[in-house]
């Protein structure tokens, strides 16, 4: 089989307009039209609106290939697209080869009799998916999310594209995968589906070929699996058997060693195609075996159950062309640089390609992945059946082969959903049909091995009370939407949170990236179309009324925004933690931004860490160390002066450690806590325990008594430290009061570079320290944390370290 690229430069042109414009494939209308100045930056203030308009419009895209007479002669010719966004009609030399109407699928066309000798021209012509949504809504509503425009749930393109809330309306459209064409002789290699068998030490490799033959004659197949070491293991009767495996770990329980397939297909002793994948070799399902709570939800891999720890993850960018395997590679190892193992990829954007889940391979991050639907109903037409199966199709064989890939979910949120948009039966049983048969249906014939989930969240499906704390995986929302303070987390043991999280905004540059220095208030229009959450940035500051005082400056306030974020996710995160065993997954919502955005995720659009996903890096650590606090009014539950007075002792009573490790091997650790003054972080009281804590368990130290700490002006700090090699684990602080009425002293925080080290000094206690660069690309050791008076030193990982500059929560003020 012989592969043609098509050119990468094209042309292209509104349709109606007489002149072309420079336009690239793999591409987009927004990003072509970018690169020839002939729109301004749609993330810019509110210049979304008109570049939303745009794609009212249809837009031609046209560029020229040749062919030689051993292309034209082949048995099979085809021009394939592995992604086409999203309605599009196709000519070859003036012919109609073919028509497109989903982005998630890979188009294929036969243009034998079209094309010809010599240079052929293709024109793909793209139709406003704007102005089909709304004339299918008005022809036939559907129920959808409200932050998206009416009628998303009648296209098969990334419903976010349509907006979310915490997206924009730009629905771009365009060649956004490679292109080419295939010349095939005799027959080609469609797929291979690879199964293992574990057993007594070794693994058995079974290989099955999917062949698409064109021509006559006699075809045969030879296979191999190559090891890291490069030792082979040929096929033998459709198998390959491998006597010394080296098994694939999730990341923090092994390594990830990688196996090259190799299988090719012949005719008589001529390679036809060849097919080529890595893989890793593991068992991996989810167990829900019964238990005293209701039924466990976790992954078990190579036989041993995870505590699943990471984020969910969105559309990298608006402008698909702009994100590379490169920008995949960065952001993906930042979740595992934050000790993530799980990523979640979110029902309402789009399958990622191949290189995101070849990274998760190689870094040992798992994949939930969902099929793309999220927060709509859909009308099951037999055209929509067999559009959407030819999805899961070509997706499930596309990905079917990685070792990171943990479960197929059939969607996002709907299940749970039916009951919220009182769907009537007619609705029900449509939702049944697409989401517990077909899609159950397609990943049982062509990838039976990985574990099918009907939703997200879900109990089991059958609307059987989907978002049940004590089965399956929940989503819960009553932190934030609900308005519920930090500490409504702990009234739960969730077998697996899929989805919890908390808004932010993010980096000062990257505001200003969108932003005119009048636009930077929390309330100003520019912000507020950069908040697509409905009151959102008032809901921020209801919560900071809870926890911090008043930000002074519009800086202040972004900043104290992160930190909110951060102690919100950390509560739960470890609450669920110390809980190990009962719950086993924490996946918070969400990873990253698809543009410039006061939102839910831990980095930014520029990949600008926040506090969140330094916290995340502490509190998804192997081994932590964390305080459960009873008694302590914490931040949120809003205590007034008048209670303090009248019930001094309610504050204080209690705090318990707990040591968790989340590692194969047990550990030897000492626990050191200190009750100290805040005023000069001189200890007050102090104490310490070694112990060892088993593999994957989580131990409770005895409940500490501080009924004589001053509420205001003293604090806990606990250290976690390996006792064979003295080196620290894990640390924080807790306070016995809110930070807005406790008595900060001024830290008279300094900071200076040595080498490849930042170092901070503080005069007294200093909370969520957070230093920064003037561009603010500067990535750090640690960030946000907590210090006791005297030197902390943090090594630079990332970005230049000039012009810095250090704050702590004694500037909220």
């Amino acid at each position: 089989m012989r592969r043609i690229d098509l050119p990468l430069q094209c042309k292209m042109r509104r349709v109606g307009d007489e002149s072309y414009q420079k336009g690239s494939v793999p591409g987009s209308v927004y990003f072509d039209l970018l690169q020839n100045g002939a729109m301004p930056d749609p993330f810019y203030r509110d210049n979304e609106l008109a570049a939303l308009k745009l794609m009212e419009n249809d837009y031609e895209y046209q560029l020229a290939f040749a062919l030689d007479d051993a292309a034209l002669a082949a048995d099979k010719l085809l021009l394939v697209f592995e992604g086409l966004d999203t309605l599009c009609d196709v000519f070859l030399n003036g012919t109609l080869v073919g028509q497109a109407f989903n982005m998630h699928r890979r188009w294929e066309f036969d243009i034998q009799s079209a094309a010809r000798q010599g240079e052929n021209l293709l024109d793909i012509v793209f139709h406003s998916p704007t102005k089909y949504i709304a004339g299918e809504h008005k022809r036939s509503p559907l129920v959808g999310s409200t932050d998206a425009m009416d009628g998303f749930p009648h296209l098969r393109k990334a419903h976010c594209m349509f907006g979310w809330d915490w997206g924009p309306r730009l629905p771009d459209m365009g060649v956004w995968r490679q292109c080419y064409v295939l010349a095939v002789q005799g027959a080609r290699l469609d797929s291979v589906y690879i199964s293992q068998a574990h057993e007594d030490g070794a693994v058995t490799l079974s290989i099955a070929p999917e062949i698409d033959v064109y021509g006559d004659g006699e075809y045969s197949v030879r296979a191999k699996a190559t090891s890291p070491d490069k030792k082979e293991y040929l096929l033998t009767d459709g198998l390959i058997s491998i006597g010394d495996p080296q098994l694939w770990w999730p990341a923090g329980y092994g390594a990830q060693p990688l196996y090259t397939v190799t299988v090719e297909l012949l005719r008589g002793d001529t390679v036809l195609d060849t097919w080529q994948r890595k893989i890793g070799l593991r068992t991996l399902t989810v167990s829900r075996a019964a238990d005293q709570w209701g039924e466990e939800f976790c992954h078990m891999v190579n036989g041993v159950k995870i505590f699943a720890m990471g984020a969910d993850y969105i559309p990298e960018d608006n402008l698909l062309p702009r994100v590379s395997p490169e920008r995949t590679r960065l952001l993906l190892e930042d979740a595992r640089l934050a000790n993530m193992n799980t990523v979640r990829v979110w029902g309402g954007g789009h399958y990622p390609g191949d290189e995101f889940y070849d990274i998760c391979d190689e870094l040992g991050l798992l994949v939930w992945q969902d099929f793309m639907f999220a927060c709509a109903l859909y009308k099951m037409s037999d055209e929509f059946a067999e559009n959407v199966r030819q999805e899961f199709i070509d997706n499930v064989k596309r990905l079917r082969h990685h070792a990171s890939l943990a479960i197929w979910c059939s969607n996002n949120e709907i299940e749970w959903m039916v009951g919220m948009f009182n769907a009537n039966e007619a609705q029900k049983e449509e939702y049944l049909k697409l989401f517990e048969r077909l899609i159950p249906e397609v990943v049982g014939q062509f990838d039976p091995s990985t574990f099918w989930w009907p939703s997200s969240p879900s109990s089991g499906g059958a609307f059987d009370e989907p978002n049940d704390p004590n089965r399956g995986d929940v989503h819960c929302w009553e932190v934030w939407h609900g308005n519920k303070p930090f500490s409504y987390y702990r009234g739960f043991h969730f077998r697996y949170a899929s989805e919890f999280g908390f808004q932010s905004f993010p980096h000062m540059r990257t505001i200003e990236s969108f932003t005119l220095p009048e636009d930077r208030n929390l309330f100003s229009y520019v912000m507020e179309k950069h908040q697509r959450n409905s009151s959102a940035n008032g809901k921020i500051m209801n919560y900071m009324g809870s926890t911090f005082l008043y930000p002074s400056s519009f800086e202040t306030a972004v900043y104290a925004s992160q930190l909110l974020q951060a102690e919100a996710v950390r509560y739960g995160v470890e609450h669920w933690r110390r809980n190990r065993g009962r719950c086993m997954g924490a996946i918070y919502w969400q990873l990253n931004d698809c543009w410039p955005v006061a939102s839910w995720a831990s980095i930014d659009y520029f990949g600008r860490w926040k506090a969140l996903q330094y916290y995340a890096k502490r509190f998804f650590a192997p081994v932590m160390l964390s305080v459960c606090e009873e008694g302590i009014i914490t931040q949120n539950d809003n205590p007034n002066a008048e209670f303090y007075a009248t019930h001094p002792d309610a504050l204080r009573k209690a705090g318990t450690l707990n040591v968790t490790n989340e590692t194969m091997s047990a550990v030897d650790v000492r626990v050191c806590w200190s009750l100290r003054a805040a005023a000069d972080s001189s200890v007050l009281r102090q104490g310490e325990q070694a112990l060892t804590v088993g593999a994957l368990s989580a131990h409770w130290l005895d409940a500490l008594d501080f009924a004589d700490a001053r509420l205001y002006d003293d604090y806990l700090s606990f250290e976690l430290y390996d006792a064979k090699t003295g080196n620290l684990l894990s640390s924080g602080t807790a306070l016995f009061c809110p930070p807005k009425h406790f008595h900060f002293a001024d830290p008279s925080l300094s900071v200076r570079v040595e080498g490849d080290e930042v170092v901070v000094t503080a005069g007294c206690y200093a909370r969520s320290v957070q230093i920064d660069s003037a561009d603010g690309n500067l990535l750090l050791e640690d960030n946000f944390f907590d210090m006791n008076a005297g030197q902390r030193r943090v090594r630079i990982l990332r970005g230049s370290a000039e012009l810095l500059t250090v704050k702590s929560v004694f500037d909220i003020r």
